[in-house]
């Protein structure tokens, strides 16, 4: 399957700031909340387990340090080297795929739990990427992932300018959202409930992430510490694909 237009976009702009990127923010995804206190993916060992987006693999490595058969998969071949390196450097190894959220080469119901923590699916058409989610799925599997709110994404224009205070973009427009060299999306919460039963996903949780009073991040031009402690910046849907 040929590469959508904003993937092709979103590769050359990751593999020419994948260095900088990782160089900036490899210790952490922006305030850093970890698993264990959101028990979102629960015990992985000896589970089938594919991170979309998976970047330079922290979150590979470490699922796979539990035990779990994990599998990185990256559309940028830049952050795929930055996952051979620290993979190395570490000593843990996992399969890395080069390819596209949006149409994987993995077969029906290859994974235990698929889930993404800002990569893919924030990058990726969710009309493409959730049912291609769910296909890969065994029937009662988990597909767990963050992403920026659509309250962040309606409040932050993007560009030089910084989240606000006030509603920017049209909420019931909300799709593909395009800054300088790069494209991302968002749907209005009804519209992403939607998509998911149509799926076959079942929604077991929203968690809207709210930072610690003395968090800090890496992320300048995410929301501020003082924003994301008033309204949800982020939120991890949590899902489970019928038919167990």
């Amino acid at each position: 399957m040929a590469l959508s237009s904003h993937a092709r976009i979103n590769r050359v702009g990751w593999n020419r700031t994948s260095d900088d990127y990782q160089r900036t923010h490899s210790p952490q995804l922006i305030w850093g909340i970890p698993e264990e206190k959101l028990r979102v993916l629960g015990d992985v060992r000896g589970k089938r387990v594919l991170e979309l987006g998976c970047g330079a693999g922290q979150w590979t490595i470490r699922l796979a340090r539990r035990g779990a058969r994990a599998v990185g998969l990256d559309l940028s071949e830049r952050q795929l080297d930055h996952a051979i390196r620290l993979m190395s450097e570490t000593g843990v190894h996992a399969p890395l795929v080069h390819a596209s959220a949006e149409s994987t080469p993995f077969a029906d119901g290859a994974f235990d739990v698929v889930f993404c923590d800002h990569g893919a699916t924030s990058f990726c058409d969710p009309q493409l990427v959730v049912p291609e989610a769910a296909r890969i799925l065994r029937p009662g599997g988990l597909f767990a992932f963050n992403m920026s709110s659509p309250l962040l994404d309606i409040c932050w224009p993007g560009g030089g300018e910084g989240v606000g205070e006030t509603l920017r973009l049209e909420y019931f427009s909300l799709h593909r959202i395009e800054v300088e060299d790069e494209v991302s999306f968002q749907l209005p919460y009804g519209e992403w409930i939607r998509l998911f039963r149509r799926s076959g996903l079942v929604v077991e949780d929203l968690v809207e992430l709210r930072p610690a009073p003395d968090a800090e991040t890496t992320y300048d031009f995410h929301a501020p510490l003082e924003w994301a402690r008033r309204w949800p910046a982020e939120n991890i849907w949590v899902l489970r694909k019928s038919g167990a």
